[in-house]
């Protein structure tokens, strides 16, 4: 397994910010959520690694309760 990368890793990071940001432009609160779990649903897919994608989880579940990286 491979660990969750915590540095910066991420080409043309700008424009990935602006279509996340664009992706939730006509929606309703409940349809952007949807496109969120839709989205993070994919990407963990293709990640392949329950650990890595349960790593990824607690530090977001963290930084969101005010914890550090």
């Amino acid at each position: 397994m491979t660990p969750l990368i915590r540095t910066p890793n991420l080409d043309h990071v700008d424009d990935v910010y602006q279509q996340l940001l664009l992706m939730h432009e006509g929606l309703d609160e409940a349809q952007s959520l949807k496109a969120c779990a839709r989205l993070i649903l994919a990407l963990s897919n293709h990640i392949g690694s329950s650990a890595v994608v349960l790593e990824a989880i607690a530090l977001a579940k963290g930084q969101a309760e005010g914890e550090e990286l």
